[in-house]
């Protein structure tokens, strides 16, 4: 039976009770008289009993009229009691957050960070720079950083922030080797690559013209973590690309330095993903924000 009755016809019915009008009744629920006369009556009918006797000069309850506003009075103030709170809890940040992110310093702090300000959070975290297709299931956000064109997923993506990224070698190297100029100089050089993160080779520049290249490159240090790249690099193990901004110290000290080729590394990016955008938890949408302010000021 329930299936049958539709919700807007019983609150239809309360209210014309309550107020002992189709007109009062229809000013208060913002709707046209018609529309609320039709909704008693297809309840009416679907009940197939009569709840309201109608005279030009009064209108007052039947007993199954009576019977069915006790009974269904507190059931629909429940039901909105419900509905509040699933609607107030969805507008919260609170609740269980899982992540799946790559264990470094700056995202920890901001993770931390985002913890202490919404202590309501409960947070549950797996890191891991390259995560397997069969991880990603289970998790609300996942956290990746990626270098050129993303795959589809099936997940949004959102930038959160971009890191520009420089060719940098140790002085020693360059001189046993040289300086290249042009990306297929590459070729024939050792170079620092990535073992799984960020796709692997081949290296990935962008022309002056906005188009992306790949430039395939020789390794025997595949590493999946930037710190290791960079003191590989120190040591003259290979050319690499880092972000700039972790560099800085040692290009200053002349520890590594600067490769200009004829097209730019292209940045590093952190996306974080997650399934769809409609309706999406509060939570969610408050620790991207949160992400892009904390990691934009670094």
């Amino acid at each position: 039976m329930i299936e049958q009755i539709e919700q807007q016809w019983l609150k239809s019915f309360h209210c014309v009770y309550e107020y002992n009008s189709f007109k009062k009744a229809a000013e208060q629920l913002n709707l046209p008289t018609s529309n609320v006369s039709r909704h008693v009556a297809l309840l009416e009918e679907k009940l197939n009993t009569r709840l309201l006797e109608r005279t030009t000069r009064r209108m007052t309850a039947t007993e199954a009229g009576e019977q069915l506003y006790s009974t269904t009075r507190g059931l629909l103030a429940a039901l909105n009691d419900a509905l509040e709170e699933v609607n107030q809890h969805a507008q919260t940040v609170a609740g269980p957050l899982r992540i799946l992110m790559p264990d470094i310093p700056v995202l920890a702090k901001a993770v931390v960070d985002f913890c202490v300000e919404h202590p309501a959070i409960s947070l549950s975290c797996e890191t891991s720079l390259s995560p397997k297709e069969s991880l990603l299931d289970g998790f609300d956000l996942i956290l990746s950083y990626q270098r050129g064109k993303i795959t589809d997923s099936g997940w949004v993506a959102k930038e959160i922030v971009r890191l520009r990224s420089i060719v940098v070698a140790a002085p020693d190297l360059i001189r046993q080797h040289g300086r290249p100029h042009k990306l297929a100089d590459l070729t024939h050089l050792p170079c620092i690559s990535s073992l799984t993160a960020l796709n692997g080779t081949p290296w990935v520049f962008r022309h002056s013209n906005g188009q992306l290249l790949t430039q395939s490159v020789k390794s025997s240090f595949k590493v999946n973590s930037g710190n290791m790249a960079k003191f590989g690099a120190l040591a003259g193990l290979g050319f690499a690309i880092l972000p700039e901004e972790s560099c800085t110290d040692e290009i200053n000290a002349g520890t590594l330095q600067i490769i200009e080729l004829d097209a730019e590394p292209e940045s590093l990016a952190l996306y974080a993903f997650y399934a769809g955008r409609k309706h999406l938890a509060k939570k969610i949408t408050i620790f991207v924000d949160h992400l892009q302010k904390h990691l934009g000021t670094q």
